[in-house]
């Protein structure tokens, strides 16, 4: 069966998504990996069953183009590769506000570096402070995304552990602001 330029469709299929997985490497995002593993194993395919399956070659290239390119794109969402899922956190500058890290580069009024808990792919981003110099290792948390490209961020309070924050998170965000009626905790005695 010809192909394009006299080549067989199998190998145009195979040389199109070996080009295009080689451009992916080269600009990296997620932008051509599905599309070149699609061709790519089709065309693998279409090799070895072409001659087997003759003038039905096409549908099968065709249906592995689908089921290839479906579990591509299906492995890459599961582990968040430019779709703004699990594996990348943040979706736009607006959500790394409220963010908490961790200063990697003491941070100034006019440089820095912080690495974000939920910071997606690459969780460093360049930062300011809003007031006092914050030290190397010091906890943060993020005032203002200010587009993405330098954060302000403030420290935290060195009394608040991981599970203290997450408490305080789901009081905020269910509007009760109550701390889940423990009397020990809140000061109260229970009188029977």
């Amino acid at each position: 069966m010809e192909g394009i330029l006299g080549l067989p469709l199998s190998l145009v299929l195979l040389l199109a998504g070996t080009g295009l997985m080689i451009a992916e490497a080269l600009a990296p995002g997620a932008h051509f990996i599905v599309v070149g593993a699609a061709l790519t194993a089709a065309g693998l395919v279409g090799l070895v069953a072409s001659p087997l399956l003759g003038s039905l070659t096409p549908f099968l290239l065709a249906a592995v183009v689908l089921v290839a390119g479906g579990a591509t794109l299906g492995v890459y969402r599961k582990i968040g590769v430019g779709s703004g899922g699990s594996g990348s956190r943040s979706s736009d500058s607006s959500s790394l506000q409220g963010q908490f890290g961790r200063v990697t580069e003491r941070v100034t009024a006019d440089s820095g570096e912080v690495k974000l808990e939920d910071g997606g792919f690459n969780p460093y981003y360049r930062a300011r402070s809003m007031d006092d110099e914050i030290p190397e290792d010091s906890e943060v948390v993020v005032l203002d995304p200010g587009g993405g490209n330098v954060l302000t961020v403030a420290a935290t309070d060195a009394d608040e552990d991981a599970i203290d924050r997450e408490l305080r998170r789901a009081r905020e965000t269910s509007g009760t602001g109550e701390t889940g009626g423990d009397p020990e905790r809140d000061g109260e005695a229970e009188v029977a």
